[in-house]
């Protein structure tokens, strides 16, 4: 798995284990919510300066978000929508 995929992977994996919202991580880490959906979709090439705020704000050491997963390891499931069925 190349470096954009292994991001992509475990920001979403960290994320949705804390219950975060793609918008409540972005306020907390200072970036814009569409980017970091971006992130997690490998439309983007993150810097360190951004994943050095995106770990802080998941509260994780950044080499978490370089972790290889498991060969059996299904992908993160996104969260349910929020806004989605409201009416």
């Amino acid at each position: 798995m190349k470096g954009r995929a292994l991001v992509a992977w475990n920001l979403r994996r960290v994320r949705v284990a804390q219950g975060l919202s793609q918008e409540r991580l972005a306020a907390d880490a200072g970036v814009d919510r569409a980017y970091l959906g971006s992130l997690e979709r490998q439309a983007e090439n993150p810097t360190v300066d951004l994943l050095d705020k995106v770990a802080e704000a998941l509260a994780v050491p950044l080499s978490e978000l370089f972790l290889a997963p498991a060969a059996d390891e299904s992908p993160p499931m996104p969260l349910r929508g929020g806004r989605r069925g409201r009416n």
